[in-house]
């Protein structure tokens, strides 16, 4: 379809949705995209349909730096209960064993806590959208397949216990992006020694984005009764995703050459690393990298 037959408003931003339970992330996102009446709109990075929090939707350019969104650190909120194993790991599967919780203590937790800091080694879970040989996972478990899964190395930067009443616990969890919590809760069952499966999962954070941040389906449609400005309102510039990344504001000149596709040389520039960038009237006009020369070269312009 060309570009006179696409529908819907010119919307751009960021929309950091609280998403409701129950709701797949790709069924969120075209729900809020039928109200905003957006003509291209992307999430970044699925959440269980059980799980709940944050899901930044990228609408127009935005959808442009969707991907350093799904390559950025998450945050989440787990609780997690002790005793019980499932298909899927969580309430959604059915139960696999039943192990006893007595004489398990608050202080056990916490110390089994201790081997999932840092970079660890985890094994993707069969209920999980990845793919093996062009079939989801979840589709090849739901036929009673298992196929065998590579560990993948993540990194579990931040592992705290909120609370502590065996069977259950809470965690709040920072990790880089790929990591399954409802795994981190099974291996952590699995090195108490009782087995262990996800009752409430909660995306508190993604990159930049943290759970205050939020806007609930309500509000959006509380703001859809208002008009399109008021639904506007809701959302924050694409730069925002970027988080603290270095600003670089180009000449004319710099601009000229970098919109050709060719790297410039800025002066004091950062030594690596990828950089925001601005037009001579400071506007944000995409994304750079900072070459092994030190010029930056275009990544994703707007």
């Amino acid at each position: 379809m060309g570009r006179r037959g696409r529908k819907g408003r010119n919307v751009q931003g960021v929309l950091l949705l609280d998403k409701p339970r129950g709701d797949t992330s790709n069924g969120a996102l075209q729900r809020v995209k039928r109200i905003f009446n957006a003509r291209k709109a992307g999430h970044t990075g699925s959440l269980d349909p059980q799980a709940t929090g944050l899901l930044p939707l990228c609408m127009g350019g935005a959808t442009k730096i969707s991907a350093f969104l799904l390559d950025a650190d998450k945050r989440y909120w787990v609780k997690v209960r002790l005793g019980v194993t499932t298909t899927t790991g969580d309430t959604e599967g059915e139960v696999l064993e039943t192990l006893p919780t007595e004489g398990i203590t608050a202080n056990d937790v916490a110390e089994s806590l201790v081997d999932f800091r840092g970079e660890i080694q985890q094994i993707p879970p069969m209920y999980s959208a990845l793919k093996h040989q062009g079939e989801r996972l979840y589709k090849l478990a739901r036929e009673g397949k298992e196929v065998e899964r590579e560990p993948r190395t993540i990194r579990i930067h931040e592992l705290t216990l909120l609370s502590c009443e065996v069977p259950e616990f809470e965690l709040d969890v920072r990790c880089t992006k790929g990591t399954y919590v409802r795994t981190l809760a099974e291996d952590i069952g699995k090195k108490i020694g009782c087995g262990a499966h996800v009752i409430d999962l909660r995306r508190t954070g993604v990159g930049p984005y943290d759970g205050d941040q939020m806007i609930t389906m309500e509000q959006i449609e509380a703001a859809a009764e208002q008009g399109f400005e008021s639904l506007d309102s809701l959302l924050l510039p694409a730069e925002t995703g970027l988080g603290d990344w270095p600003e670089i504001k180009l000449s004319p000149d710099s601009l000229f050459y970098l919109k050709q596709g060719q790297p410039v040389f800025f002066p004091n520039a950062p030594t690596e690393g990828m950089v925001r960038l601005y037009d001579p009237n400071s506007r944000f006009i995409g994304v750079g990298e900072v070459l092994d020369d030190g010029r930056i070269a275009p990544k994703r312009l707007m």
